[in-house]
């Protein structure tokens, strides 16, 4: 398994846009075949600085969950929006493997 995060770096004046796509994402990437952890807007802090995070099998699979999103009217229709609105000024992906327990599994007996 690894770990897809993605940091944002939104709008603050567009944070309620972000949280509308982000609430949209919470219903398309689990339909597209990634295990969602969540997404996370700014509240304390920083100010324009949110996350989102989800689970897949390998790089594989997620080549697979990207098709299937592209393809999907609910994330068309979500990327538009952001496209539309323009909340988001930046997007990083960075993809972990877990390995702390209990996420990891035991590659040592």
């Amino acid at each position: 398994m690894i770990t897809c995060f993605i940091r944002y770096e939104i709008d603050p004046y567009k944070k309620g846009q972000f949280i509308q796509y982000a609430e949209t994402w919470g219903q398309a990437i689990p339909a597209c075949g990634a295990d969602l952890v969540g997404y996370y807007a700014p509240h304390e802090g920083s100010d324009t600085v949110a996350y989102g995070v989800y689970n897949i099998e390998d790089l594989a699979a997620y080549e697979d969950y990207r098709r299937r999103l592209a393809e999907s009217p609910l994330g068309c229709e979500n990327y538009h929006f952001a496209q539309r609105e323009k909340f988001i000024r930046r997007e990083d992906r960075l993809f972990l493997k877990p390995v702390s327990h209990p996420h990891a599994k035991r590659i040592f007996p």
